[in-house]
C-alpha cells in the first residue's frame, strides 16, 4: 500500500499547488522574499559559502534558488575523455538500456521513447545504450551544465503530472518520470545523439533554458522545436556550459547512444555527485565514432 505522502500526490491539485509555488518564488517583495529566503537556507543547510552572491542579494527566491556559484567552485573533468556530471546531486539510477526500458527503482522502469515524448525513432538510436538519472535535492546547485560539447538538434516538451521525483515517490509510482512534465534536449556531439531530459516535479514552478528562456507550459500539447532542420541559429556547447536550471529542483536524465559510454567504478544509487566531475569515460567505439 502507497504511503500517506503518495496517496496525496495523487490527489493534491498539482498544477495548481506549483502555480501557487511559482508566484510566491517569483515575488520580489522583500518582506516575503527574504523570509522565504532565509527559511529555506536554515531548513535545507544551503552552503552560501560557494555561492556567488551573500543572502541578502537576490531579487527574488528564484534567483537565490538558481543562484550562480564562485568561480572554481566546481573543476571540471576532461570532457574530450569523460562524461562529465550534468547537476549537483545524487545518483538515482544508471546502467543500460535494454528492450526500450529505462530502470527507475527496483521493480520500476519505463521506457525511452515515452520519456522522449513518444518518439519510437529517436529511442532506437540509445536501445543497447547508457543512461545515468540524478536527482537534485532542494539544498542542491540547480543549473544544469553540459555532459559533453554539442550542437541542439531539438528539444521536446512534455506536459504531464508534477510528482515528487524523491527516492521515495520513484519507488512508488509507476513510470515517474515519463509521466511527469519535462523537457527532452537532443545534442549532435561527436559521441553520437546524446538526450539531456530535464523533469518537473511538485511545486517546481519551471524550467528554464539558455537559448529559450522559461519554459511555458503547453497544456496537453507535446510541442518539438527543430534547430538545424529548421535553419535556426542552433545553439552550440563545450562541455560543461550551462543549458538550463530548475526553479525549485528536480531531476536530469542522460541518455548516450550504445558502445559510447562506460560509467566509473563504484558509481552507483545514492552516489553523491557534483557538477563537472567525471562520470566515466568515452569508449574507443565513441573515439572511433568522434574522428569519423
Amino acid at each position: 500500500m502507497s504511503s500517506p505522502f503518495i496517496w496525496l500526490q495523487h490527489i493534491a491539485p498539482q498544477h495548481i499547488l506549483t502555480k501557487i509555488a511559482g508566484k510566491f518564488a517569483r515575488s520580489e517583495s522583500a518582506w516575503l522574499r527574504d523570509r522565504m529566503i532565509r527559511r529555506f537556507i536554515k531548513t535545507y543547510n544551503v552552503d552560501m559559502a560557494q555561492a556567488d552572491r551573500p543572502e541578502g542579494e537576490y531579487r527574488s527566491f528564484n534567483d537565490f534558488f538558481t543562484r550562480a556559484l564562485k568561480p572554481g567552485s566546481r573543476p571540471l573533468a576532461d570532457g574530450t575523455q569523460r562524461v562529465l556530471c550534468p547537476a549537483d546531486g545524487a545518483v538515482s539510477q544508471l546502467g543500460k538500456i535494454e528492450q526500450g526500458r529505462i530502470v527507475q527503482a527496483k521493480g520500476q522502469s519505463y521506457t525511452a521513447a515515452e520519456l522522449l515524448g513518444g518518439d519510437e525513432e529517436l529511442a532506437k538510436k540509445f536501445e543497447g545504450g547508457s543512461f545515468i538519472t540524478i536527482y537534485l535535492s532542494p539544498s542542491d546547485y540547480h543549473r544544469v551544465h553540459m555532459p559533453a560539447a554539442g550542437t541542439l538538434d531539438h528539444t521536446t516538451y512534455i506536459p504531464g503530472d508534477l510528482f515528487s521525483v524523491n527516492t521515495a515517490t520513484a519507488q512508488s509510482v509507476p513510470r515517474l518520470f515519463s509521466r511527469n512534465e519535462r523537457l527532452s534536449c537532443v545534442f549532435d556531439t561527436p559521441r553520437g545523439a546524446v538526450a539531456s531530459v530535464m523533469v518537473g516535479a511538485m511545486i517546481v514552478a519551471s524550467i528554464e533554458t539558455v537559448w529559450g528562456g522559461l519554459v511555458q507550459p503547453h497544456g496537453k500539447k507535446v510541442i518539438r522545436t527543430d534547430f538545424a532542420r529548421a535553419g535556426k541559429d542552433a545553439p552550440r556547447f563545450a562541455a560543461g556550459d550551462e543549458m538550463g536550471r530548475f526553479l525549485l529542483g528536480s531531476t536530469v536524465i542522460l541518455l548516450f547512444e550504445p558502445g559510447t559510454v562506460e560509467w566509473s567504478e563504484g558509481l552507483e544509487p545514492l552516489t553523491v555527485v557534483r557538477m563537472g566531475q567525471s562520470l566515466g569515460k568515452f569508449t574507443r567505439q565513441a573515439a572511433e565514432n568522434a574522428s569519423a
